[in-house]
């Protein structure tokens, strides 16, 4: 078994929002810039007291500045860790066990340190969840880097029902089962039959929305890493059965697809060398008896 390790956990708290941001890519300018647009103070970059904000991983490689958003989320988790929820994508994996792609850019010795030590630490999750709360109720997400695989869900973690299990189950493989967590499919010319795809590495549109289309969603889901349609090229990458379940969002950079028991959005931006505009993150809203994600849960050890 590996290291206990803190848990996405809740935390009463007045109404309060939640910002889900999609893939950095090593873009620190437009980082700055949406938390700007969020609240964050113009000077000190301080967050509101109302925002938590959730980052789904990949804040590194593609863009110019991976040292910089990589120091930037380092001061969220020092200074004001209840409201940063860091999650682990598979560009920051590369300095957490042994690469398994070939990557031409590298982050320098003191980032890499960075992220193992927010990984030994438990300051980097590979999950966690939220429950946004609207006029008609509350709608529960879980949120991953790549996104929860029905047959994952089904063969790895056993079929868990809540949101807040879904994410603790994840969690506790960190240490334990990392080739599970870390398990590529498609994205690296790989095929898993066994255990499904792990959360770090789904292919949104050929791995992740087409297992759930002859199953019930337990929940719904947000992540990043890629998304059923090509913002660059302006077409869907994914079957015309799911494409017509799929709600574009162009000026945000969302793709919102339903399915049979709730919807999964893609929040990634497709960020490359130049940053993609305009996106931003998706945003919730939390009630005041409703459970704001990791506060008081994701801390150190």
């Amino acid at each position: 078994m590996g290291p206990d390790r803190p848990q996405p956990g809740p935390a009463e708290r007045p109404a309060h929002r939640v910002a889900v941001i999609g893939d950095v890519a090593g873009h620190v300018v437009e980082l700055r810039a949406e938390l700007r647009r969020l609240g964050a103070d113009e000077a000190t970059g301080r967050l509101p007291d109302d925002l938590t904000v959730i980052q789904v991983g990949d804040l590194v490689h593609r863009g110019p500045e991976s040292d910089e958003v990589v120091a930037l989320v380092d001061r969220y988790l020092t200074e004001q860790p209840a409201q940063w929820v860091q999650l682990v994508g598979n560009h920051e994996a590369h300095y957490l066990r042994e690469p398994v792609f070939e990557w031409p850019q590298r982050i320098s010795a003191a980032s890499g340190e960075t992220l193992r030590r927010w990984w030994a630490d438990g300051q980097m999750q590979v999950a966690t969840w939220v429950r946004n709360a609207t006029g008609e109720g509350t709608e529960s997400f879980l949120i991953t880097h790549a996104g929860l695989t029905a047959e994952f869900w089904r063969a790895t973690l056993a079929l868990p029902t809540s949101v807040e299990q879904a994410a603790a189950t994840i969690n506790s493989l960190i240490g334990a089962r990392d080739h599970a967590l870390f398990r590529a499919g498609r994205l690296l010319n790989r095929s898993w039959r066994a255990g499904g795809v792990g959360p770090v590495w789904a292919a949104s549109g050929t791995e992740l929305l087409p297992g759930w289309l002859d199953t019930t969603l337990p929940f719904s889901q947000i992540h990043g890493h890629d998304t059923p349609y090509d913002w660059q090229r302006q077409r869907f990458r994914t079957a015309d059965k799911i494409a017509r379940r799929t709600v574009l969002d162009h000026e945000a950079k969302h793709a919102e697809t339903t399915l049979p028991g709730g919807r999964i959005i893609a929040v990634d931006p497709g960020h490359g060398s130049q940053a993609r505009t305009p996106w931003r993150a998706w945003e919730l809203r939390t009630s005041s008896d409703q459970a704001v994600p990791g506060v008081g849960g994701l801390g150190t050890r």
